[in-house]
């Protein structure tokens, strides 16, 4: 798991001990978060594993089930904490977390202020943007959704990296003690323009700020209150697409010059008689890429704006 010393700075503990989280990785779109406990075992499909057979092992260890079956265990880093964490509200991933790191400037030693939590997903990887020397305060409304969110940073260690405060950020707005501190603000809200004039006093000369809304009209209404203090306002869309590459086999055909090329798309494969320029062959191993049939489409628009320098 993640790990923190004096300096907040975050690495990953080299072996498993007990009470350490553990993403246990069955197959590529099979993954689940586990709190090693050493009386406690794992059954799936793949059989039953003992968690006490996981002390001491390395990080990224295979390890063997009763039945010969196996699983590999791997450090919660934040991309993979992402993919198997408890949806508490509709989750940033890593397409979009990356870019809005990338957009807000966001550095070791950078001071960013978040609203609202929600399942934290982006607040685990701005963590470890803002390591060893920054922070993130992060505000969620709801208090056993704030609740939750300690518990999970604590798990994966970045809770010395990160505040969680309970408050009504479009209502209240963020407190007055981070006015013209925070590097960054960042906005995933119902009514983001209503804490937009709040993020602008609580950012540094030049700071950035981005909201992210799932629909175009919030972004209409978010862009004309930027309008009035922040600059060089830009959205985007950030559309991922996967592919699958693995090895297969792929009918083939050789030309007298013994070029070897696919198949003519026909239904019945020619006869040596009708043409004396193809050969049948065994089919071919081959390297194939295609498009994933579960690639996720939009997830929401990102709105960044920078503050106009004070006069």
């Amino acid at each position: 798991m993640l790990g923190s010393d004096g300096t907040k700075k975050l690495s990953f503990r080299q072996s498993i001990r007990d009470g350490d989280l553990v993403i246990v990785y069955e197959k590529r779109d099979v993954m689940k978060a586990v709190e090693v406990c050493e009386t406690s075992v794992l059954q799936n499909r793949f059989g039953v594993f003992k968690h006490s057979d996981w002390i001491g092992k390395p990080f990224g260890s295979k390890v063997l089930s009763s039945k010969g079956g196996f699983v590999y265990l791997l450090a919660p880093t934040p991309e993979l904490w992402t993919l198997v964490l408890s949806h508490r509200t509709q989750i940033l991933y890593i397409a979009d977390i990356s870019f809005l790191i990338t957009y807000l400037e966001i550095v070791p030693g950078s001071l960013v202020l978040e609203s609202g939590t929600g399942s934290g997903s982006l607040t685990t990887s701005l963590a470890r943007a803002v390591a060893p020397t920054g922070h993130v305060y992060t505000f969620d409304f709801h208090q056993q959704r704030a609740a939750s969110a300690r518990e999970d940073f604590e798990s994966t260690g970045v809770s010395s990296l990160v505040t969680v405060g309970v408050r009504d950020i479009q209502g209240e707005g963020f407190p007055e003690e981070f006015s013209r501190l925070a590097d960054s603000v960042f906005l995933d809200l119902p009514q983001p323009w209503l804490a937009i004039p709040s993020a602008g006093k609580m950012l540094k000369q030049d700071g950035t700020l981005c909201s992210f809304s799932p629909c175009i009209e919030q972004v209409q209404r978010s862009c004309e209150t930027l309008n009035s203090n922040f600059r060089d306002i830009r959205t985007f869309e950030v559309l991922l697409r996967t592919y699958e590459v693995h090895e297969g086999k792929m009918d083939s055909f050789q030309s007298n010059e013994g070029v070897s090329l696919r198949s003519p798309p026909c239904k019945r494969r020619q006869r040596s008689s009708e043409s004396n320029t193809v050969h049948d062959s065994s089919s071919s191993p081959a390297v194939m890429a295609r498009p994933c049939a579960d690639a996720r489409g939009h997830t929401g628009y990102l709105t960044f704006a920078r503050l106009k320098c004070l006069s």
